[in-house]
This record gives structure tokens, sequence and C-alpha cells, in this order.
């Protein structure tokens, strides 16, 4: 964090002591400074070490305890597979994109209802919520065409990998393989090309003949 970061210390005791105010806080007073967008950083005050993620996931686990969760058992179902799976820093890239996104959007529209119906107007205060009430159903659907299209894209990805794995090792005899239906008829393909051969030119015999299996 940036050096002006709000510097909060956690002493063995699980306390919290903001050194800007020198008192000690609550977790609850953590989130008031999230909420409030303001920059700080939790270390041990005996060692050191930051401790903003595990504060940042506590407050997280509060929240999610309380009366309406944000997170579904399957989606962090989801969440925990990707732990340790090759796509895990994409994953967290991708969620990290998202929301700032998301945020964005509605920072614009708070400025912009803001500069024309003033700080405290109702108004200003509940036309995000009607944009999202509009526009929460669309948002989904194209969400969900969007996943849907790149599990598609992944299935054919695989297809591929699969069919050109199955070239590369048709002619090694593996054990317990059961040549596939498409197997069968490529490696057909491959024994009628190879029954027609080229003879040199001046042989003495036609340029082209057929031979026969024996």
């Amino acid at each position: 964090m940036a050096d002006k970061a709000r510097l909060i210390k956690k002493y063995p005791n699980r306390r919290l002591y903001d050194t800007r105010t020198s008192s000690y806080i609550t977790l609850a007073d953590v989130k008031e400074l999230v909420l409030g967008r303001e920059e700080f950083q939790v270390v041990d005050a005996k060692t050191g070490e930051d401790l903003t993620r595990s504060i940042l996931l506590q407050i997280i686990l509060e929240e999610e305890a309380g009366g309406a969760p944000m997170f579904t058992s399957d989606l962090l179902s989801h969440m925990i597979r990707f732990y340790g799976n090759a796509t895990q820093g994409m994953m967290g890239k991708y969620l990290e994109n998202n929301i700032k996104a998301f945020t964005e959007m509605q920072a614009k529209l708070q400025d912009q209802t803001r500069a024309i119906y003033g700080d405290n107007s109702p108004i200003s205060q509940d036309l995000w919520a009607q944009f999202l009430n509009f526009q929460g159903p669309a948002l989904q659907s194209v969400m969900g065409s969007y996943v849907e299209q790149s599990k598609k894209m992944f299935d054919q990805m695989q297809e591929q990998i699969e069919s050109q794995t199955r070239n590369i090792f048709a002619g090694f005899p593996f054990p317990n393989y059961t040549p596939t239906a498409a197997d069968d008829k490529r490696q057909g393909r491959a024994g009628s090309a190879d029954e027609d051969e080229t003879v040199p030119a001046g042989s003495g015999e036609k340029a082209h003949r057929t031979t026969h299996k024996r």
C-alpha cells in the first residue's frame, strides 16, 4: 500500500491498535474504513507481518454469517476448487477486473445523478437500485450466454486435443486400449492409400500398378 496508508497494529491478544488515533479499534471500525475507501494496512505488532488480507477475510466471513450472504455454497465450492489449479491466478484477476468495472460504472452513475439532483436527493440515491432492477436480468442473461459459449469452446478444444492425441499414438500398441470407430475409420483410409504405389518410370512396367494384399 501507499506510504500514507493508515497503519493498524494487531497484538497477540487480537486487539487492533490504530496508530493514527492512538486508540484500540474493532473489526467493525476497520469495516468503516473499507466503506470510506480509506487506505490502511494491518500488521502484526511483533513480527511486522502484513495481516491486511486476513482481516479483510474476517470481515467478509462476518458479513456472510449475517442475514444476507453474497456467496452461495455452490459458488464457494467452485472457488475452493480453483486453489492449486493452473487457472487460479487467472480466475483471481478475472474477478478483480469485473468488480472494478462494476464499481467504476456505479461511481460514474452516482456522480452524474449527484451533479443533476444534488447530494441528498432521494432520486440520486435510488437511481442505482432502479438501474440494477432494470438491467439485472439482462446482465444475468449476457453472463449466462458468455459462460455457455465458453463451455462450448472448451468442449471443442478438448475434442480437438483428444483427436490429435489419437492420431499421434494410433500406431503404437498400447495395452488395454480398444480402438474407437473413428480410429478404425482412419486406419481404413490409411490402408486403402497403401494399396496403390507408384513405380519409377522406365522400369518396364506401367507407371502405376495396384498391389494385392497377401
